[in-house]
């Protein structure tokens, strides 16, 4: 047995699979599980197919009510279809202006960023940064910033490699002769 969490190593198979010559890219995964993260993995494998079987998780007020109310009935089940998530992020974020990116829309590195900016939220390992808190809006807060962001920051970063290039030193000769390196003395002795 090899040591870590379950959702994990199953991630890693389906990953190694997608590897394997011959597999089929219509191949649909079907997992149960509570935890959060698991939204989060299956995004980054990037699979088209792929659904997550949840309890239904209840605030604290309802689920509080529920027990008051002595309701002992079966756990209802939510199921998450991340193809639908995907296309959801999709239709967020390909209204941002994506002149400046090289390359254009990508969603399979938007949803790359997507999944990086949630751990800024917190998850199974990881705190959340203190300013940043999931009751308070803050993955929304999070995709206005990229969507508003995201441009500027590839324009500016266009500017710089363009600057780069025309101060760029020409590379020394590769006959001419080493610099010589110049040491620090070291202090004198107390």
């Amino acid at each position: 047995s090899v040591p870590g969490e379950g959702e994990h190593k199953i991630m890693e198979y389906i990953r190694s699979q997608r590897l394997e010559p011959g597999y089929d890219a219509n191949t649909r995964h079907a997992i149960h599980g509570l935890d959060a993260d698991l939204i989060m993995l299956a995004l980054a494998t990037h699979e088209p197919h792929f659904c997550i079987l949840r309890e239904l998780v209840l605030d604290k007020r309802k689920q509080k009510a529920k027990e008051e109310a002595g309701d002992k009935g079966p756990t209802p089940f939510c199921l998450c279809k991340i193809w639908v998530l995907r296309e959801y992020l999709h239709k967020e974020f390909v209204t941002a202006d994506w002149n400046m990116v090289p390359g254009g829309y990508d969603l399979e590195k938007v949803i790359d960023d997507f999944v990086f900016m949630c751990f800024f939220v917190g998850n199974d390992f990881l705190p959340h940064l203190p300013a940043i808190e999931i009751r308070d809006g803050a993955i929304d807060m999070l995709i206005y910033a990229y969507k508003m962001l995201l441009p500027k920051l590839q324009a500016r970063r266009a500017r710089r490699t363009r600057r780069a290039r025309r101060t760029r030193r020409t590379p020394p000769t590769p006959h001419a002769p080493p610099r010589p390196r110049v040491r620090p003395t070291p202090p004198p002795p107390p």
